[in-house]
């Protein structure tokens, strides 16, 4: 999911309309570098306004806080199937957009309405339900171990890249009870979708081991969320099982690793602004609950498509037409002063509300917390490599996500190796690609067919 500088999938076009005065787009380095200044010139002109998704995607933004709770919580009047896009179903969507992997119909339950939804909903939140908290965190804490041991040594680290990439990815085929070989292709399809690289071809891949790991479970049961979706008596097929699969990922992945990475930054930094609560000494608690408020995760997105053309407060919204809540415009709206002075937790809207909530917010919390508890008290005397204000923030319009997080510290050395007999080759460097890590060999005899990838060298280090 790293940018490079340079053009990206987000770039206007040279002479675009969008790199006039007034912006309404939301992609690109501007939109990166300062969204909020973006959100309070839409809040100047009323509670939503018309913008620019990508390259030919209009939508409306929400931008204020009591407007969306009226969307989010009114699903008889704000649909969320995707097959309602008027543009879309008229062609008038490139079908190579970067944003349709996120708005794009799935059958799934963030796409779904009604019954269907509440179906597939159960299924999911009670699935999750069976997570065991103490088990997360042990999970967790492995997982984060094995990952610190690969940049210890070095004294200097991305955190993004190195660490809070990829422990969502790998608790993820954790919980999902991924063996070797499925987990490695699962980690480098999650994230080759992630990093836009060759979409396609990656959503093929992790299709296909979705639907292997589905299969390989109704044979064997597991203690694990797959299973459990399997075992539901909402009694999902195959491919809603798989969907959901893609949903937990997706939802979870991406903004897990912004919670962590975010957070991390701001417990970093020590460029405390007047009045502000910055600066390293704060609490692990504090610093995600200040995320949540000022730098959420997923910034906009929750998208809905007005039934019916629908005045909301003097602004038309148009059926079939897509409109996003800015989650993060919503935060920041100045009718929410006290609450967001005092980091209240029930008044952001980070987490979603009404029918499509976060089912996943105390896991989340839950995880992100021992991330970053677990990296700060292993190495201790981290500190950034640039100054904060010197941070790169990835462009795109759904999220708020760094490109990088550098750090320094003292090297130590590495408290665990891998269990193979063979030698650990050279820690791979930020730009190593998931599915190259070093390679180690099984216990027993059978010829290694391939270079391992991070699941699998994991599980040789930890035997899960």
């Amino acid at each position: 999911m790293d940018s490079s500088p340079g053009s990206t999938p987000y770039s206007a076009p040279s002479g675009c309309p969008m790199r006039g005065e007034r912006q309404t787009s939301l992609y690109g380095p501007e939109f990166a570098s300062d969204p909020q200044r973006v959100y309070d010139a839409f809040r100047a002109h009323g509670l939503a306004a018309p913008i620019e998704l990508a390259p030919g995607v209009d939508a409306t933004l929400i931008v204020q806080h009591e407007a969306a709770l009226r969307v989010l919580q009114n699903p008889s009047f704000f649909a969320r199937d995707a097959r309602r896009w008027a543009a879309l179903r008229e062609g008038r969507v490139p079908l190579d957009s970067p944003v349709l992997p996120m708005m794009a119909y799935r059958p799934n339950c963030l796409f779904t309405d009604g019954t269907e939804h509440l179906r597939l909903r159960k299924a999911v939140t009670e699935s999750l339900g069976r997570l065991n908290t103490t088990r997360l965190s042990r999970d967790v804490e492995r997982i984060a171990d094995y990952l610190i041991d690969q940049f210890i040594e070095r004294g200097s680290a991305d955190l993004l890249g190195d660490y809070a990439k990829l422990l969502p990815l790998l608790l993820f085929n954790q919980l999902f009870g991924c063996p070797g070989e499925i987990g490695d292709r699962l980690t480098r399809g999650m994230s080759a979708i992630f990093d836009g690289e060759d979409v396609l071809r990656a959503n093929a891949e992790l299709t296909e081991c979705l639907m292997e790991l589905v299969a390989l479970k109704r044979r064997n049961p597991g203690d694990d969320i797959t299973s459990w979706l399997i075992q539901h008596p909402a009694g999902l097929r195959d491919e809603e099982l798989k969907d959901q699969l893609v949903m937990l990922m997706g939802a979870g992945i991406e903004p897990e690793r912004n919670l962590i990475a975010n957070a991390l930054l701001l417990m970093l930094s020590n460029d405390a602004g007047a009045g502000q609560r910055r600066g390293t000494g704060m609490l692990v608690e504090d610093a995600l609950d200040d995320v949540l408020w000022n730098n959420p995760p997923i910034a906009n997105y929750a998208t809905h498509y007005p039934v019916q053309d629908i005045d909301l407060g003097g602004v038309t919204l148009r059926a079939d037409t897509p409109v996003l809540i800015s989650f993060a415009a919503a935060n920041s709206d100045p009718a929410l002063t006290d609450a967001r002075q005092t980091l209240s937790k029930g008044a952001h809207l980070a987490w979603g509300a009404g029918p499509h909530v976060c089912p996943a917010k105390s896991p989340a919390q839950l995880i992100a917390l021992t991330a970053i508890e677990k990296v700060l008290n292993s190495v201790p005397d981290l500190a950034l490599a640039v100054h904060p204000s010197g941070v790169e923030w990835r462009p795109g319009p759904f999220h708020r996500a760094l490109v990088a997080l550098p750090v320094v510290f003292t090297p130590a050395p590495a408290r665990r190796t891998a269990a193979a007999p063979a030698a650990q080759s050279p820690v791979p460097s930020r730009s190593t690609a998931p599915d190259e890590t070093p390679a180690a060999h099984y216990d027993h005899a059978e010829p290694q067919k391939k270079t391992k990838g991070w699941w699998s060298s994991f599980l040789d280090v930890f035997r899960v």
